[in-house]
């Protein structure tokens, strides 16, 4: 068995205070380039909110995600993307998820970013953290335009497990080939690829993977929590 780690990182108040896919449709509402900004915005509080309570599937999520996407050329959403990155993302990247990004970089461990939002919004904010692999929802991309749908499998739930094992096989490697794996997570959404890592950890959790970190035993880490004291 070789003695090489494998870090895998959710991205969406994970690493990031914020969820991308949210704030990249409500950068384009509050720009002007999601049709009707105040339709937009409401579709995207509601898609919010039913992912927040474990009733959104990823096709319902792309109908709306993937649309603004395909609503536009590809040179002009490259073009919003770079101020979206300086104005909410960046800002967003505290030392304290870098740091520990970095660490498992330094280690030589083997790292990807597994996110069900779609590669279009995370692929620039992976670069940004010096995370070298990226698993997420890939959009449907067909004669120079997005079309609105998804590519394959959703990187979502189960459909984690089925892209990362199918990431490293096309690596020639399992999950066993690891002497220790690990994968940060808020959401009780990502329990099934929790569950296969040796090492889980329920990194900002929301109350329900609080509760399931706890009865399981897996570690806790609230990354954020000093910059809330630092603004108290």
């Amino acid at each position: 068995m070789t003695t090489r780690r494998l870090a895998l990182f959710d991205l969406d108040h994970t690493l990031l205070p914020l969820d991308s896919d949210y704030q990249w449709a409500d950068f384009l509402a509050r720009t002007g380039r999601a049709g009707d900004p105040e339709q937009a915005r409401r579709l995207n509080d509601e898609l919010m909110e039913r992912y927040n309570r474990g009733e959104l599937t990823a096709e319902q999520a792309a109908e709306f995600m993937l649309g603004l996407l395909a609503a536009h050329s590809p040179f002009d959403l490259a073009a919003w993307h770079e101020a979206f990155m300086a104005e909410v993302i960046r800002p967003a990247m505290h030392a304290c998820a870098r740091d520990l990004v970095d660490e498992h970089l330094r280690a030589g461990d083997l790292c990807a970013i597994v996110t069900a939002t779609n590669t279009f919004v995370t692929a620039p904010i992976a670069r940004a953290f010096g995370i070298p692999h990226l698993i997420a929802t890939d959009p449907e991309y067909r004669n120079g335009r997005y079309t609105g749908r998804i590519e394959g499998t959703p990187s979502f739930r189960e459909g984690k497990v089925l892209r990362v094992n199918a990431w490293l096989a096309s690596r020639q490697l399992t999950l066993g080939d690891f002497s220790e794996s690990y994968f940060y997570s808020d959401s009780s959404n990502d329990i099934p690829l929790l569950d296969v890592v040796s090492h889980p950890v329920a990194a900002n959790p929301s109350p329900s993977l609080r509760a399931t970190a706890q009865e399981r035993g897996w570690r806790v880490l609230d990354l954020f929590d000093h910059m809330e004291d630092a603004k108290s």
